[in-house]
């Protein structure tokens, strides 16, 4: 009896032992990713705390705003490097937020912030403070859903809807099983803090892979976009919040599309292993009045880097159609 106690001691020890050093180990890195990639962009206030965004003007003639909102496992960063540019050179004003607890966002009421109708009552709060009263709102895959939400809830504000592969929809097989223990309130701060870096530094290349396939991820794509900064446990908490939650809100969104009224785009690729392109860009382009859909052959779930060329397309379509319907309402 001794033996075995001794031996379960042993073991508790050399749990606890493994545990702290790996959450020494943790923090560390944390400390260094945030030195390596800090943040490049300005700051918009929102109650209780700030967003990081960053910013391109318009070449000539001014067109119009355009709001970019990346996905999950990202900052604002994956989509104002293919996108940003090449809208500006167009004439738009171009604003990328790290949404809520991304990036260098704040997250200022932690779980509640999951929402997608959240975040756009926040991201909305603070493109105000910058001016910015109405705008062409794209949303990339996580972000569909909040994008849908500003034609829906935030539909004064809303120009234009570009849908670039996005998560619409309620899906079968629900998501990655490290989600739910992520997200738990009592289970994920020991996770997030013992195990999701060193696990995570593993595995990133891995799953940058995943999100471009069948193309090849950018040259130094982790770097230039920073995305080692969601393995950070505050920032892999807020992700695995948001994706894990998502579904429930898709299930409560997604029969009120059919109410949406401002000119939509979707683009997205027939070879997406990420998200069901028949389920959701094809369900929008059901499920909203006057949508428009474009699928890219050959391309996986990063379309805006895959061919950028045809989402810029896209939104030119949107901000025609705003500037004609525009027109009809001051006749």
């Amino acid at each position: 009896m001794r033996s075995l106690v001794r031996g379960a001691a042993w073991a508790a020890g050399l749990v606890l032992a493994s545990s702290a050093g790996l959450f020494g180990f943790s923090m560390i890195e944390a400390s260094r990713i945030a030195a390596q990639y800090p943040a490049t962009g300005s700051f918009m206030p929102i109650s209780g705390g700030r967003l990081h965004y960053t910013e391109r003007r318009p070449d000539g003639p001014a067109r119009g705003t355009v709001i970019l909102l990346h996905g999950a496992t990202g900052n604002q960063a994956d989509v104002m490097l293919p996108l940003g540019d090449r809208l500006a050179a167009l004439g738009f004003r171009v604003i990328a937020p790290d949404r809520p607890g991304h990036g260098w966002s704040d997250r200022p009421d932690g779980e509640s912030d999951a929402s997608p109708a959240r975040q756009a009552t926040l991201i909305r709060q603070g493109l105000e403070t910058l001016g910015i009263h109405h705008a062409i709102v794209l949303g990339h895959s996580w972000s569909g859903a909040l994008a849908v939400n500003f034609a829906l809830d935030q539909a004064d504000f809303t120009d234009g809807l570009v849908l670039v592969a996005p998560v619409t929809h309620p899906w079968p097989g629900g998501v990655a099983w490290y989600y739910g223990p992520a997200a738990s309130p009592s289970i994920g701060p020991i996770f997030n803090h013992v195990l999701t870096m060193p696990v995570g530094l593993t595995m990133l290349d891995a799953g940058v892979r995943s999100v471009f396939e069948p193309q090849a991820p950018p040259p130094d794509f982790a770097n230039r976009t920073g995305v080692y900064l969601v393995l950070r446990p505050s920032e892999f908490t807020a992700n695995a919040q948001d994706v894990f939650h998502l579904e429930d809100f898709v299930e409560q969104q997604a029969p009120r599309m059919g109410r949406i009224t401002a000119p939509t785009a979707i683009v997205t690729g027939d070879s997406d292993s990420v998200v069901l392109t028949r389920l959701h860009s094809y369900g929008s382009e059901r499920d909203i009045p006057g949508a428009t859909l474009k699928v890219l052959a050959g391309v996986g779930h990063s379309p805006h880097w895959a061919d950028p060329a045809s989402v810029v397309a896209a939104v030119v379509s949107v901000a025609d159609r705003a500037d004609a319907k525009r027109r009809t309402i001051q006749e």
